[in-house]
């Protein structure tokens, strides 16, 4: 079996891994300006990257973004994957075609998604639902980061190869933590936080609460940025057990009904759906939105690395009273508004740098696997081979496994790893 890089190696965005030239694991894309794609593929690849089969693991953009880009020749490569990660990659799909179908730069066409649909194999977890395809048996198994996402294990017959995608060991109240340990000969391993132990799940519950209630108490606003898939889900679960009833306005709208159609990759349905229940979905424009933000609100919001959506007209609506509260829920990737807003007090919303003199404050509500987490899973493979990627310090990462009796590596982009040398 020969694994080749292609994306999302010693870097988060664009996950691509194509095995022996046939199976591609992910085909992710960046949240760059522009965006930038697997080898082989998007706006600059062409049609050079023609897997015979494609398995994602979840619907985020990073590991599912270019997908419909796979589709934009004559090949048409069957699509293997969860339930929600169909409707999931399909809503992001919709949403890049939104934003950017009238650039050069967006990879594929209304045409390409459609034929998505065609080509569409979804599966579930476990033995029980193993498949084949490209001449693999391939089996997905419960990876605990959002409802879908999913570890992949590729056997060939004579090598077991585990792909982890992005997962979570964490107590979420939307998904459960992966308790997954297939035997595995190789390991392919996300690295995210691997310099990181998270906060206490309910610490930080606790503050974000607390956090909220003074601001409405001293008649503030509370703005929450989050993202779509996922976090606003959660959010909403969180809030409904602490009797906060929040607005919800952009794409987690949605993506909220839609995960509500998938009882069975969430933990608790009943929950999600008293919680979407409990909350008031904005669909009015951008009057009503400043309404909203004047009134005393706690408004769960896109984008949430403030890089567009509704959250560029709430955040000027609040800006000027530090009785207001911008509440960051998501890691805040370098460059971004939200980054800026962390650590300077002002950013940049639609074109213009507005200082921010509401109260602004970051809680860690991670769906992914701090170090602790990552270390436990490998503890399973600890005599397997594992290949870190997905992070920004894999080689330090695969060098830290090193030193505690792993065989680990870092591959570069473009690497090819042969785990029959």
């Amino acid at each position: 079996m020969k694994l080749r890089f292609l994306g999302g190696a010693r870097e988060v965005g664009r996950s691509a891994i194509l095995v022996d030239d046939r199976l591609l694991l992910d085909c992710g894309m960046t949240t760059d300006s522009p965006p930038s794609y697997p080898l082989g593929a998007g706006a600059s690849g062409g049609d050079t990257l023609n897997p015979e089969a494609v398995v994602v693991t979840h619907g985020h953009l990073d590991h599912g973004g270019a997908v419909p880009t796979l589709l934009s020749g004559r090949a048409r490569p069957p699509v293997h994957w969860t339930p929600p990660t169909r409707d999931l990659t399909l809503a992001l799909a919709r949403d890049t075609l939104k934003l950017h179908g009238q650039s050069p730069l967006c990879p594929f066409t209304r045409e390409d998604v459609a034929r998505l649909t065609e080509v569409s194999e979804p599966h579930g977890y476990g033995d029980s639902e193993s498949f084949t395809t490209a001449g693999y048996e391939i089996t997905l198994f419960n990876a605990g980061h959002i409802p879908g996402s999913a570890h992949v294990l590729v056997d060939d017959g004579e090598t077991r190869l585990l792909y982890t995608g992005d997962f979570s060991t964490i107590e979420q109240r939307l998904v459960a933590p992966t308790t997954e340990r297939p035997p595995a000969d190789v390991v392919v391993c996300e690295s995210t936080y691997s310099d990181v132990v998270h906060e206490d799940r309910s610490a930080i519950e606790e503050r974000f609460v607390e956090r909220v209630r003074t601001t409405l108490w001293e008649g503030g606003t509370a703005i929450v940025p989050a993202f779509a898939i996922g976090r606003t889900q959660e959010l909403l679960c969180v809030c409904a057990a602490n009797d906060l009833d929040p607005y919800v306005d952009g794409m987690g709208k949605s993506i909220t009904r839609t995960l509500r159609e998938h009882p069975d990759f969430v933990r608790d349905h009943d929950a999600l759906s008293d919680a979407i229940s409990n909350a008031r979905f904005v669909d009015g424009g951008d009057g009503q939105r400043r309404r909203i933000a004047r009134e005393n609100n706690l408004v769960i919001t896109t984008a949430g690395m403030l890089g567009g959506g509704p959250a560029m007209t709430y955040i000027p609506e609040i800006a000027d009273s530090p009785t207001n509260t911008v509440a960051m829920t998501g890691y805040q990737v370098q460059g971004t508004p939200g980054r800026e807003l962390l650590d300077t007090g002002r950013a940049e919303i639609d074109g213009r740098v507005m200082p921010v003199s509401a109260t602004v404050e970051a809680f860690d509500f991670s769906a992914h696997a701090d170090r602790d987490g990552l270390l436990s899973v490998l503890e399973a493979y600890d005599d397997a081979p594992v290949l870190v990627n997905h992070g920004d310090r894999c080689a330090a990462f695969a060098a830290e496994l090193r030193e505690k009796g792993f065989t680990a590596s870092a591959p570069a982009i473009g690497d090819e790893i042969d785990l029959s040398a």
